[in-house]
């Protein structure tokens, strides 16, 4: 009777062993997927970021120089966190003749637009 009740005891079988295995392989490849996420959406933050600088960097330097822009497109470059940036200064009329409306559109490495920051400027 001793060796009947010694048999039931025992340690995990190889299947629960393997099903506990699988369940932490699944729960660390998503924990790295969701690192993988969180990085390069931080690294996108600081893209956007520096992109954003550049073009607010532009529009003040039209809203410093005092001057009615006129209408039309205008390339630039601009340099923020070491790394260049391509964009292009938009300016078109309003409805109203003493207002322009200027669009700073920033571009990425493949030419795909980042942001758009627009702002209206008066005549001086």
């Amino acid at each position: 009777m001793h060796a009947e009740a010694r048999h039931g005891v025992g340690g995990m079988t190889l299947i629960e062993v393997l099903v506990a295995l699988a369940i932490v392989a699944i729960t660390l490849a998503a924990g790295l997927k969701a690192s993988g996420a969180l990085a390069g959406n931080a690294q996108r933050l600081a893209d956007i970021t520096a992109a954003q600088w550049c073009a607010d960097n532009q529009l003040t330097a039209l809203k410093l120089a005092k001057q009615f822009p006129g209408t039309g497109d205008s390339d630039f470059t601009c340099d923020a966190l070491g790394i260049r940036y391509s964009g292009r200064l938009v300016v078109r009329p309003t409805p109203n003749p003493n207002f322009r409306r200027v669009d700073a559109q920033i571009f990425g490495n493949e030419g795909q637009p980042m942001l758009t920051i627009s702002t209206v400027l008066p005549r001086y």
